[in-house]
């Protein structure tokens, strides 16, 4: 194995980077597919130096890698990374990685368990070099149980997690939420179990191993329907449109469209039943509070709906918004990006792209008073930063050239 040249500087970050909330913090990238790159995604944006660690190419594969990276999805998760290949099967390409996790503060992977041991790049491996890494790891189903071995997907996970149960028509059977619900959940619990072992490491100095699976990501997002059964020992059942517990309130149908609409509490289903001249609904005792309007909610949603197809759902929008009335319509991608209400929060923001030219990609869902959240860099391309953060860790010109016709990076 080349030893490389012996330097004190460590990798350092651009020069360009402006200072963010996690400017001090690098981060190695060992991702797969959604749920990880989620995850390191919000590290990224908000400035950590992120240097993803991909496999190098094998023969004849080098253009479909880059068709694959030049797709929205790929440029989307990506985004404000440095990017080196390794080959993590090789004594050097594993060194590089651990001479990487010695200056680095976080790893984030997310293969099956058992993977990064046989690697020899797992949590204690890790550890035994850095004692202060923050690891973090998403699985499919956990590190630990019957079940770990098992392989998973956002769709197994939202099956057996019992998303599917509650998503759909009553009586439709299973239906599959429309997003990939249990990866960018995990994703985002990973980020936040990071982010306070970071904090904790100020007070302690010790890393910590942070973990996660996709099936603990979906039954989180149950949230009061998991409780509804753990507490309550009820079965939530398929309401579709229409929300489990609150009455009214759900998507109902107008002279032209449909309208979603929320009068739970007793002085806006009062309100509301007067400015759909429904005022007998309103002194009805099936309809006297919140409870009764739920033992009730079959009777009550249809008359509703009777009486929402009078107008059109831009007027009733109109006269709800006016009185206070929690509504909305129903958008397709395409009319979200042009809704007045998502231009000025500026969620869609551009990057230059050296080959795509200016792309707009969805920036993090939060604000930081003090900060911008622009994207400041397109997703590299594979190995694009190789020979400069080599250099960085000491390996020179002829070192450099020795990893790459030994296939190690």
């Amino acid at each position: 194995m080349q030893k490389p040249v012996e330097t004190s500087h460590p990798a350092a970050a651009p020069a360009e980077t402006p200072r963010l909330p996690l400017s001090r913090f690098k981060v190695i990238d060992l991702t797969l597919a959604r749920a990880g790159p989620s995850c390191v995604r919000t590290l990224a944006d908000w400035g950590a130096d992120v240097i993803r660690v991909e496999p190098p190419p094998e023969d004849g594969e080098a253009n479909e890698l880059v068709g694959r990276r030049d797709g929205s999805d790929f440029q989307n998760l990506h985004r404000n990374k440095r990017a080196i290949t390794l080959n993590l099967k090789t004594d050097e390409g594993r060194e590089i990685l651990m001479r990487l996790a010695e200056q680095a503060d976080v790893i984030v992977e997310n293969m099956r368990p058992g993977v990064t041991k046989r690697l020899g790049v797992d949590f204690d491996s890790v550890k035994r070099r850095n004692p202060r890494i923050v690891y973090g790891s998403i699985s499919g189903f956990g590190q630990y149980g019957p079940y770990t071995a098992r392989p998973s997907i956002d769709q197994i996970a939202q099956g057996m997690s019992g998303i599917m149960s509650v998503t759909g028509l009553p009586g439709q059977g299973p239906v599959r939420v429309g997003v990939a619900v249990t990866d960018i959940m995990a994703g985002a619990f990973l980020a936040q179990g990071i982010l306070i072992a970071l904090l904790d490491r100020e007070v302690s100095g010790e890393g910590r191993w942070v973990q996660t699976s996709l099936i603990e990501s979906g039954i989180a997002l149950l949230d009061f329907q998991a409780t509804r059964w753990t507490m309550d020992k009820k079965v939530p059942p398929q309401e579709g449109n229409y929300h489990p517990t609150n009455t009214p309130m759900g998507l109902f149908p107008t002279a032209d469209s449909f309208l979603n609409l929320a009068a739970t509490s007793n002085k806006n289903f009062q309100k509301f039943c007067r400015l759909i001249e429904r005022q007998k609904m309103a002194a009805d005792p099936r309809f006297a509070s919140p409870g009764l309007r739920g033992r009730n909610k079959e009777a009550l949603n249809e008359l509703i709906a009777g009486a929402l197809r009078a107008k059109t759902s831009r007027e009733w929008f109109e006269i709800m918004v006016a009185e206070g009335i929690p509504c909305g319509p129903v958008y397709s991608i395409k009319d979200v990006f042009a809704d007045p209400q998502v231009e000025a929060l500026r969620i869609k923001r551009s990057v230059a792209h050296p080959r795509l030219g200016e792309i707009d990609l969805i920036a993090q869902p939060c604000e930081i008073t003090g900060f911008d959240r622009e994207i400041r860099t397109a997703t590299p391309d594979l190995g694009e930063h190789n020979d400069e953060i080599l250099r960085s860790l000491g390996y020179d010109s002829d070192a450099i050239a020795r990893l790459k016709a030994a296939r190690a990076i």
